[in-house]
């Protein structure tokens, strides 16, 4: 079982807890695309992600739709957001300390989806051999 903090109090959380816990983290992290963008900007830190780049690298998101993630993700600390001084204005998105212990999540994400395609694959061959 998770642990939960009340009060400076530990204790482990109840079941009806960790399912509202997980609720809100698949609300939260849910579609298909906050994660993929939150990998994007943790694999270029020391770049100026801004907008139009984030759109053109990430395949498949409208403007309408990167526009809503990158909303909801800095209301929910997992990013910022910085108006530079150019001509014409650009914005550019950093992920955040917070949003970076998302990561590990991420990376497991990332390998059980390897690992899953491997599976299918070798999966597929058998059933046509």
């Amino acid at each position: 079982m998770a642990t939960i903090t009340i009060k400076g109090e530990q204790r482990e959380a109840t079941c009806k807890e960790e399912l509202a816990a997980m609720r809100d983290s698949m609300e939260l992290f849910g579609g298909k695309w906050k994660l993929q963008i939150l990998r994007h900007l943790a694999n270029r830190p020391n770049e100026t992600n801004h907008f139009k780049k984030i759109l053109r690298e990430i395949h498949g998101i409208s403007a309408r739709m990167l526009s809503k993630e990158l909303k909801l993700m800095e209301m929910n600390f997992l990013l910022t957001r910085a108006v530079l001084k150019t001509k014409p204005v650009t914005v550019a998105y950093t992920i955040t300390p917070y949003g970076l212990t998302v990561l590990p999540l991420v990376e497991r994400l990332v390998q059980w989806g390897l690992d899953h395609r491997e599976k299918v694959k070798a999966g597929m061959q058998e059933v046509t051999c």
